[in-house]
């Protein structure tokens, strides 16, 4: 028997494991067509979803912030600019009482004007309460509320006592009593000092909101638009490969289904891209179009009727003359200001600048709160509006001059009867011009403020929301259409 031939020694070749190789779907054999359309299928639906999420996150967010400036932090700035402003046409009306004295010839101004004084008190009751609910959340604001609470009540309780005083003097029209004129500088003094500061801390508080929310829905729009094309082209990228897949694996030109949502997730690229800039417009327009100006009116307003007060001040308190003159002019510059001026001076340099802007609109040689909005026009009627502004305001400021002179000259009389007269071209009828032209340019601003957040409404309401989520429903129907008839011819 042959002996058995010899087998020659070899080393056995060690079996690779799983964990040397790595996973098994990272082995392209393993993505047979079943588990690659599987994989594409995830991939598209979840690059779909995403996408919905990051349109509906960006559009709610510019939603619930434009609402938030139109409907809550802009409105609440405005009605602290307008509590400023009846505080100070109170102290108006005071000094107008004071100022009228017991003369008869002026007995039916003395009742419009303590008329008046009672609606600004009113008014100034109720934009008080309404500050007061909205600093809830806002220490320095609620402190500032407090302060006028606390003040304005012993501001009127001086008022009532100045009047008081002043009637039972009998005193002659421009010299009020003593004590009804130091009651009076008490109540004027409490005023200047620690309510008008304090009602203008509620302004910049409400103010700050508005800005903050601004810049940060500015920038978040920004980026989100960004957001939502790289999201949206990503969906569009998912479905094309899904699409081309199907066409090799199955040799089928055109998925139907897949088509379809193709074109739907175009089309919702293309709204979501649109919503946001038009977002980012209807934000603009309602922050630096219109809600700027709409600050700066309301306090020029506010600082006018002030800036009136203080003429009646001038003439009804000669120990203060001098300065409730430079008061007079500070106001005005904070309307309109002109560098290096006196009362002298402001007249000529004002009528320069005037005439420079009426020749080139562009030219505004002037800054305070008038040129703010020179600088800022942007509606239908408004540039025609703030040139009403500018000239009533140069004609007001000439009739000031006029009332001085008179005083000047020692007819006292006169000059109140010019001061506080309501006949055309009197120095109150030209002041109520000035205040009309201001309320009219208002009222552009803020109905074009009202607009933009309606639009932004209309833009991003309920039913945007509603066809956002059939689009991204349809979607995901039509992309499970697509390829379910594939994956059944592997069952």
């Amino acid at each position: 028997m042959a002996p058995a031939p010899r087998v020659p020694h070899t080393t056995p070749t060690p079996r690779t494991t799983r964990s040397a190789r790595g996973p098994e779907w990272l082995n392209r054999a393993w993505w047979n067509t079943p588990r690659l359309v599987r994989g594409l299928i995830v991939a598209t639906l979840t690059a779909a979803l995403l996408f919905g999420a990051v349109t509906a996150t960006v559009l709610s967010g510019a939603r619930d912030r434009i609402d938030a400036i139109g409907h809550q932090a802009a409105p609440q700035a405005v009605r602290s600019a307008d509590l400023y402003f009846a505080l100070n046409d109170m102290d108006a009306q005071a000094a107008n009482l004071l100022l009228l004295g017991a003369d008869p010839d002026y007995a039916a101004l003395r009742r419009q004007t303590l008329d008046t004084y009672e609606q600004r008190r009113t008014e100034a009751d109720s934009n008080l309460q309404r500050a007061a609910e909205a600093t809830g959340d806002d220490p320095a604001g609620q402190k500032a509320v407090q302060t006028v609470l606390d003040r304005l009540g012993r501001y009127e309780a001086l008022v009532a006592r100045a009047q008081l005083l002043e009637e039972q003097a009998h005193a002659p029209a421009g010299r009020p009593s003593p004590e009804a004129l130091e009651a009076y500088r008490q109540a004027t003094d409490l005023l200047r000092q620690q309510l008008l500061p304090a009602a203008d801390q509620v302004i910049a508080a409400n103010d700050a909101t508005v800005e903050n929310i601004y810049t940060a829905q500015r920038d978040d729009l920004a980026a989100g638009w960004w957001w939502i094309l790289g999201a949206g082209l990503l969906a569009l990228a998912a479905l094309a490969v899904l699409q081309r897949t199907l066409a090799v694996r199955f040799r089928r030109l055109l998925n139907i289904p897949l088509v379809a949502a193709t074109l739907v997730t175009a089309a919702a690229l293309l709204t979501g891209l649109t919503l946001a800039s038009r977002a980012q417009d209807h934000l603009f327009v309602a922050k630096s179009n219109s809600y700027d100006s709409v600050i700066a009116l309301s306090r020029a307003r506010a600082t006018a009727f002030d800036m009136n007060a203080d003429e009646s001040r001038y003439l009804t308190d000669p120990a203060r003359a001098a300065a409730y003159e430079q008061s007079f002019l500070d106001k005005s510059q904070a309307i309109a200001r002109l560098d290096g001026v006196t009362i002298a001076t402001y007249d000529a340099r004002l009528r320069s600048a005037a005439d420079a802007h009426r020749a080139d609109h562009r030219t505004v040689g002037f800054d305070g709160f008038l040129g703010t909005e020179l600088r800022n026009i942007t509606f239908t009627g408004e540039q025609d509006a703030a040139e009403r502004v500018l000239a009533t305001f140069q004609q007001y400021q000439l009739d000031d001059r006029k009332t001085r002179a008179m005083r000047a000259q020692g007819q006292l009389k006169e000059a109140v009867t010019f001061n506080t007269g309501i006949a055309p071209g009197q120095s109150n009828a030209d002041f109520n011009l000035f205040g009309d032209a201001l309320d009219a340019v208002l009222a552009i601003n803020k109905q074009a403020l009202g607009q933009a957040v309606a639009d932004a409404d209309d833009d991003l309401d309920a039913i945007t929301a509603a066809a956002g989520a059939l689009a991204l429903a349809g979607l995901l129907v039509a992309t499970a259409i697509g390829v379910r008839p594939r994956l059944r011819e592997y069952r």
